[in-house]
């Protein structure tokens, strides 16, 4: 592998700009590396090859000419959920194997083109985005690079994988229970799901609305910390046309003073390993650490499901027959098939509602005492395939939840090894709009 495609997007964009590189070797050595590796683990299902390479053309001549954006020449992926002007967005879904092409790029995909990068091919995901493993009836199943008998997590997993695998520096994934933290933590990159309205989510399917919109986001992904650092500026702020995307100032990373910060951690769920390295992780950072987790957590779990499927599933159904999709995945029939002890009428979702709003209101009281919180980001390291689907191992997936539920930001940053060779992430999370409290110590811990 050319040793370049293992530097951070950041230093990249560097080299690009000191023209010890050019934007079309950069792009060419990443779409060779991505015929070397897909084959072995299924992360992209189209590339762009042709198109990014005019693109980087014309970054070239920006370049030459003293006119480079942020990101100028440097490659990107974007998961199959996040439209790109001219590809079909499948979701993974068969009702959508033969949709129009997009005819715009989505918000965030429109922005890093306005920073100078190029897209170069779009990701592996599990059928409609439900499922904690990235395997459709479409394209089949994502391996994980570091162990292709596991899976590469879900709902981004063809994204964190490519990442990973250095087909791609950075890119786009979404995130409505883990679907960018789980797959970081699988394959050993990094990634945040930011605060519940920070990015704007237009130009993503399934189309945004009702109450689980409060539950999703699209979180960039990375090998490296400081490239979600770089490019979150340029990804947030309203685009007028996501309501719930509000203009709330993004605050500097560098800034932070971690010697300042009130830290708690816990490790509850977690097997050995996982829970060694966020002890240990806890110990590194400089100011006051102690352990201890909001009660609220315990109901974490089942507020997600009760959030996601009071209905028990029939509007997710009735979505895909819309779309066409007649036959689907075993792993989305599975998450359907659990929303059906949370089924309950006007009265119940009145219910479970106020149960959010407490959850919320506890979540915030943890916040005034502890400025930034470090747990797992799944019990385990990488599962084998079709073992997410398990309750018990199903039920693992609260960790990344709980920050769903509260409308958190939240990263994960690999931070060790497992005994079997396996990455180990740590979770960092901290109250509404502090994404600068996240990657501070997301990158301190990088770091360490």
């Amino acid at each position: 592998m050319d040793p370049i495609l293992a530097l951070s997007a950041t230093r990249m964009a560097q080299l690009l700009r000191d023209q010890s590189i050019s934007s079309t070797e950069l792009v060419r050595a990443h779409l060779e590396q991505i015929e070397r590796v897909n084959p072995q683990i299924n992360a992209a299902i189209e590339v762009f090859a042709e198109r990014a390479l005019r693109q980087a053309a014309v970054s070239d001549k920006r370049i030459a000419a003293g006119d480079a954006r942020p990101l100028e020449g440097v490659p990107f992926s974007v998961k199959d959920s996040i439209e790109i002007e001219g590809a079909v967005c499948t979701a993974g879904t068969v009702g959508r194997e033969h949709a129009p092409p997009a005819v715009r790029d989505a918000t965030l995909v429109a922005r890093l083109r306005r920073a100078g990068a190029i897209p170069i091919a779009r990701t592996n995901l599990p059928d409609l985005l439900f499922a904690f493993e990235s395997d459709n009836l479409l394209y089949g199943r994502t391996n994980n690079p570091h162990d292709l008998s596991r899976t590469a997590g879900g709902s981004s997993g063809g994204e964190a994988a490519l990442i990973a695998a250095c087909g791609s520096p950075l890119g786009l994934g979404s995130d409505a229970a883990g679907s960018v933290r789980v797959p970081a933590a699988f394959c050993g990159i990094t990634s945040i799901k930011p605060t519940s309205g920070r990015l704007p989510r237009t130009g993503r399917i399934p189309p945004p609305g009702g109450w689980l919109e409060a539950l999703w986001q699209i979180g960039p992904m990375a090998r490296r910390v400081e490239d979600l650092i770089q490019v979150m500026p340029l990804l947030a702020g309203p685009d007028g046309i996501d309501f719930t995307s509000p203009g709330v100032p993004l605050a500097d990373p560098r800034n932070v003073n971690l010697a300042n910060l009130r830290a708690a951690f816990f490790t509850e769920g977690a097997d050995a390993d996982v829970s060694a390295l966020v002890r240990a992780a806890a110990a590194k950072l400089p100011g006051a650490v102690e352990e201890a987790r909001p009660a609220c957590l315990d109901e974490a779990y089942d507020l997600e499901m009760k959030l996601i499927g009071p209905d028990g599933g029939d509007s997710m159904r009735a979505y895909l027959a819309e779309i066409g999709s007649t036959r689907v995945h075993p792993l989305l029939t599975g998450w359907i098939d659990k929303l059906e002890p949370y089924r309950t009428d006007v009265a119940g979702l009145q219910r479970y509602w106020q149960e959010w709003d407490q959850y919320r209101a506890e979540m915030t009281a943890f916040s005034r005492a502890y400025d930034v919180v470090l747990c797992p980001a799944y019990a385990h390291t990488a599962l084998r395939h079709g073992e997410s689907i398990g309750e018990e191992n199903f039920r693992g997936f609260c960790h990344t939840m709980a920050f769903n539920v509260a409308g958190w930001p939240a990263a994960v940053v690999r931070c060790g090894t497992s005994s079997e060779g396996l990455p180990i992430a740590v979770q960092i999370a901290a109250g509404p709009w502090r994404e600068d409290v996240v990657l501070a110590v997301a990158e301190f811990l990088e770091g360490a």
